[in-house]
């Protein structure tokens, strides 16, 4: 099955549009494909399996896909059916054996264990190329599971067909023409199983339908693509290149940082030229603020003409001067009058002097004369008290003291002022100084006599007011001198803190530029020694590329490759059932043709796509959908398993149809009914049946189904213990299962009695049928059938049934189809007054009775005729 799907995908590669690469490795799962199928994804076994066998020959593999053998487009059989089959040694036939299977029934009936599965699989072996269950259970040489273990060996059984001109011919296996005659137990089973499991694995059902299970395990065991651990798509050494190369990468990335930097900085450098003066460069502004050798710059010479001591100023001013005179001349004027006011006022001065003692001596005598120490209370005037009164009077005289007091420390402040002004100038004019003589020594008190000394007329004319007032003049023009240069100084002190700010930037800039150059010195010198230094490995990488260039190809393929079998592996299920859905429904119905209408299927969504789920609808509502592994029971599912396995068959035109044990596939509610689809509706008229079954019942159940002719045309084989041997053991119905059949052949054979028992049997289930056939043609205006039981668990009283099986046929008014042949033939069994001896010989023929008169072989041979008549009437209704 996995080679027979495979070579079915190589097909879809057999185009240009599909790379070179992908059918490359498409030939070499092909040629390895037993091997393959073995190996799983558990320690990258497959993979590393195909990654060995991809780099042994690449170049070399071929391109061509293998073809299929070539078919016509309808898939037509080369057989019209199965002739004969030679097998053995083969699984559990030892020797050969020879089975005649020209016939459109083929009947093989065994208990378990007696062969029935090695029958089959020769056949599926002979028709098909392989045995599926062989690859379920992990054979990776079918010829080890195909052998006889007694011989230890086996042979390609011989299979032969009629085809369309009725010529023998000896059939080739055909996979992809043959595969659809097969249905499986094990696969319904499967199916059905499918229904209890969870929802994701449902998916799977229509590959499980139809044993593609083995193919999906096959496709799933290919990774999606190589892991680079088993296999070198970058290459080793130049692993090891790059790697090196990340270092040096590192140097180049700092090239062009620092380039940038320099870039950077050479902005910023114009802007630090710009921001000392408009329109100068870089190079000027270091020049101009450091100097050379020769030519002192802008900051030597400025903090050169700061060292420079700055002169000091006396703050003295002309005015001030002026008014510190004109303030003593004013002051001593003003003292002057007040002393003489004073002097004026003495004898009015020294009574306030007495006053003032009096009123101090208040406090330590305030009860006695101060003067006389005459207690208070005994004077006439109270000193105190008149010195008080007398002092208010005298109150003017003491405002008058007050202000000569005042002016007279004014007028010593002023003086003590001017003495300073007169160092001072003596200080800063020390040479020939006029006013030297007026010098006073810090400490000295000053008088007034001083100051009119500086009235007086020096020799040169000039008093030493007038040369201390020239020289106080001179000083404050100096000090205004001194304010200037002050100004300029301050300036001067700007401008060299900005120029040293600028010489401060500069050293940051061409501490950076310094940087970056030798950065990229460095990194240079690097990338220069790099190529010397990794020579070799350069050289390796060079001659590795290939053989990486052929890796990345193979890997690239091999995704490639696996995403297309998966697409393909996805699409199987739906290729597999399209159009099949009607069909389905029709088989489905058929096997559930004794349910209700209302459980009957309108529709069927058979799963076209990953994650759909099998849809149904049932005939009672048609527009509700349901899922079916829901809702169904597990022989419905069985059901409907085999409704999809059998409708592809009949879908394909198959000639033939392989049914491997049916009785373990459905369950006994089922089985009638799937006889009758099989044996008695349309579906296989044209169809070549072979049916293993392990059930008796089935197995004889079958034979009456197909009527006397039918049954006679079939070929029936019967595989019973081996008993010890090591060879199935076959034997030819000697005796036909079929009742009718059975009969006329004892009866040949003198065997009346067991013959009379097998019409017996016979009649029974003639009966049955014909309740059926009139069931099935009858109208509502036709009374039904009403029959007699014993008991509750006996059977229906077989002529009481004919009998009214006769009347109601009889009586009805409905086209039934051969009414009469079967009313007539029920008739010579029963007899028209019902006293005839062909119901007494049934009776006798069925029970053991002793002392029974013999049986007149013309009256066995004509209940016999009768019930023949009758399986021939029902059997032309079918």
């Amino acid at each position: 099955m996995i080679e027979s799907e495979y070579l079915r995908f190589l097909r879809t590669l057999d185009s240009d549009e599909v790379l070179p690469g992908v059918r490359k490795l498409a030939n070499i799962v092909l040629a390895n494909l037993d091997e393959l199928a073995s190996l799983g994804t558990y320690q990258g076994q497959r993979v590393k399996k195909m990654v060995t066998l991809a780099q042994a020959n690449w170049d070399d593999l071929s391109i061509e896909i293998q073809s299929l053998p070539e078919i016509t487009a309808e898939k037509t059989s080369p057989i019209t059916q199965i002739k004969s089959m030679a097998v053995g040694p083969f699984r559990g036939f030892s020797r050969q054996e020879i089975f005649d299977l020209e016939s459109r029934l083929v009947l093989i009936y065994g208990p378990n264990g007696t062969g029935k599965s090695s029958f089959c699989e020769a056949l599926e072996y002979s028709l098909l190329g392989n045995v599926a269950e062989a690859e379920s259970k992990r054979f990776r040489d079918q010829g080890d599971y195909l052998k006889n273990a007694h011989v230890n060996r086996f042979a390609t059984p011989v299979v032969t067909g009629l085809n369309e001109q009725g010529a023998e011919v000896e059939i080739e296996a055909n996979e992809e023409l043959f595969r659809f005659f097969f249905v499986e137990k094990n696969r319904i089973d499967n199916f059905s199983r499918i229904a209890a499991q969870a929802p994701a694995k449902q998916t799977e059902l229509i590959s499980t339908l139809f044993g593609l299970d083995s193919f999906n395990e096959f496709v799933r065991n290919f990774t999606s693509e190589f892991d680079p651990k088993y296999i070198d798509l970058t290459g080793v050494k130049a692993a090891q290149l790059a790697q090196k190369k990340q270092a040096l990468s590192g140097s180049q990335q700092q090239i062009a940082t620092n380039n940038a930097e320099l870039q950077k900085l050479n902005v910023e450098e114009q802007t630090l030229a710009t921001q000392y003066r408009d329109g100068a460069t870089f190079s000027q502004l270091v020049f101009e603020l450091n100097g050379d050798d020769e030519n002192a710059g802008s900051i030597q010479r400025l903090e050169t003409g700061l060292q420079q001591p700055q002169a000091s100023k006396t703050n003295l001013t002309i005015s001030a001067l002026q008014t510190l005179g004109s303030s003593i001349s004013s002051g001593l004027s003003e003292l002057e009058l007040t002393q003489k006011d004073l002097e004026n006022a003495s004898q009015e001065v020294s009574f306030k002097n007495l006053y003032d003692a009096v009123v101090q001596l208040q406090s330590s005598s305030s009860e006695h004369c101060p003067a006389c120490k005459t207690p208070l209370t005994q004077v006439s005037v109270n000193p105190y008290g008149n010195a008080n009164e007398e002092l208010q009077k005298l109150q003017h005289l003491a405002e008058l003291q007050k202000t000569a007091q005042q002016l007279q420390q004014n007028v010593s402040r002023w003086l003590l002022d001017l003495s300073q002004i007169l160092n001072v100038c003596l200080t800063f004019l020390p040479q020939n100084n006029a006013i030297r003589n007026f010098h006073i020594s810090p400490g000295s008190q000053v008088d007034i006599g001083w100051w009119y000394s500086l009235q007086q007329q020096l020799a040169d004319g000039f008093t030493p007011w007038q040369h201390l007032e020239a020289q106080v003049k001179h000083l404050e023009e100096a000090d205004k001198k001194t304010d200037q240069d002050a100004q300029i100084r301050s300036n001067k002190q700007a401008e060299l803190n900005r120029l040293r700010w600028l010489k401060e930037q500069i050293t940051v800039l061409e501490t950076r530029r310094n940087t970056a150059k030798q950065a990229i010195i460095a990194a240079q010198q690097a990338i220069t020694s790099f190529d010397t230094e990794n020579a070799q490995l350069i050289a390796d990488v060079d001659a590795e590329y290939a053989k990486v260039q052929i890796n990345q190809e193979i890997a690239a393929s091999y995704k490639s490759f696996v995403e297309r079998l998966n697409a393909y592996k996805n699409r199987l299920p739906s290729q597999l059932v399209a159009d099949l859905g009607d069909l389905v429904v029709r088989l489905y119905n058929a096997f559930n043709r004794y349910d209700s209408e209302a459980d009957k299927l309108a529709s069927v969504q058979l799963p076209l796509s990953q994650n759909q789920r099998l849809g149904i609808s049932f005939l009672k509502d048609p527009s509700s959908l349901f899922d079916a592994l829901h809702i169904l029971s597990e022989g419905h599912i069985r059901c409907l398993g085999l409704a999809i396995l059998l409708a592809k068959n009949v879908k394909e035109l198959c000639p033939v149809l392989i049914f491997d044990d049916p009785v373990n596939a459905i369950d006994d509610e089922h089985r009638r009914a799937i006889r009758e689809a099989l044996f008695v509706d349309d579906f296989f008229k044209d169809c070549q049946i072979i049916l293993a079954v392990h059930g008796e019942e089935f197995f004889n159940n079958t034979h009456q189904l197909l009527g006397k002719s039918q049954s006679l045309a079939s070929q029936s084989y019967i595989f019973v213990s081996s008993a010890g041997e090591g060879h199935i053991q076959v034997d030819s119905l000697r005796r036909p299962k079929n009742y009718v059949l059975a009969a006329r052949e004892l009866y040949a054979q003198g065997e009346y009695r067991d013959a009379l028992m097998s019409a017996r049997r016979a009649l029974e289930n003639l009966c049955e049928k014909t309740w059926f056939h009139y069931g099935k043609h009858s109208d509502q205006k036709d009374s039904l059938i009403s029959v007699s039981r014993r008991s509750p668990s006996a059977p229906w009283d077989l002529r009481a049934l004919a009998e009214n099986l006769r009347s109601k046929l009889n009586r009805s008014q409905s086209n039934i189809p051969n009414k009469e042949l079967i009313v007539s033939a029920l008739t010579a069994v029963l007899g028209q007054d019902g006293r005839n001896a062909y119901w007494s010989y049934l009776n006798k023929g069925t029970h053991d009775e002793t002392d029974l008169p013999e049986f007149d072989q013309h009256t066995v041979n004509e209940v016999i005729s009768a019930l023949e008549n009758l399986d021939a009437a029902l059997s032309e209704t079918n």
